[in-house]
């Protein structure tokens, strides 16, 4: 007898352990768990050790993390008529696990899908320049359209960000020829600017000298004598009648040299 209850003992022990063990979950600090009861929701399972009815419960596991996705490339026409390539980044985490199972079958390809959606109507809205230089804006725009709808899911998107934007060739020829011009334009400005300035020094230098008393034949004078610095070359002077006294006589000191 006892040997006949010894034999038994054994597989129900065994059977006991399988089902301990597979009432056992252990659920990670970033996770938290969904858990049904013949189907029904119950209650969410926190990290740690928890135990759970078999083949009449089940689990199913969330990860709480942020997720990063990608919005693939998507053509799109602004509205000033210029068809461009977007694609972006979504950065999202779930705060309502109850929601995230029940509410969407997938919420990660959900999150997806409606971002896409939400950039092809941002971008399809603005110009082109406008798309160029607020690329930050555009995309927090994008941000609170996607966040507002997908809230119902127990979804929290945490930003969305446009990584490239792609011209046509045609467009970006067009760009280069108008940066360049650009370019141009700017270095005339510059140039003409300090000619003017060059011209109103030289002005003001000239009223200077003709405000004092000989110093437009100091002037002169000064010229003569750094030309004259060369004796290989020979010089003919005009000079004004009230300066041919000083003229002759700076002429006849040049030559005893």
């Amino acid at each position: 007898m006892l040997n006949v209850l010894g034999t038994c003992a054994v597989p129900i022990l065994m059977i006991a352990g399988i089902v301990i063990l597979s009432s056992v979950r252990v659920i990670y600090q970033y996770e938290r768990a969904v858990k049904f009861r013949f189907g029904k929701y119950v209650n969410i399972l926190n990290p740690g050790l928890n135990l759970i009815f078999p083949i009449i419960d089940k689990i199913r596991k969330v990860d709480m993390r942020i997720t990063t996705i990608d919005i693939p490339s998507q053509e799109v026409m602004t509205s000033d008529n210029v068809p461009v390539k977007v694609n972006g980044v979504v950065y999202f985490k779930v705060k309502d696990p109850e929601k995230a199972v029940i509410k969407v079958q997938d919420y990660t390809y959900a999150v997806s899908q409606y971002a896409q959606t939400a950039l092809r109507d941002v971008v399809g809205g603005v110009q082109l320049d406008e798309l160029l230089e607020k690329r930050e804006q555009i995309g927090e725009k994008i941000e609170k359209m996607v966040d507002v709808e997908t809230d119902a899911w127990g979804i929290d998107i945490t930003a969305i960000r446009m990584q490239d934007i792609e011209l046509p060739a045609e467009m970006k020829r067009a760009m280069a020829a108008q940066a360049e011009a650009e370019r141009e334009r700017r270095a005339i400005i510059i140039k003409s600017e300090g000619e003017k300035k060059a011209a109103d020094n030289l002005m003001l230098a000239a009223k200077k000298l003709s405000a004092s008393h000989g110093g437009i034949m100091l002037r002169t004078l000064q010229t003569i004598s750094d030309i004259a610095a060369d004796p290989s070359e020979k010089i003919i002077i005009l000079l004004p009648s009230e300066m041919s006294g000083l003229g002759e006589t700076l002429i006849k000191s040049l030559k005893k040299k």
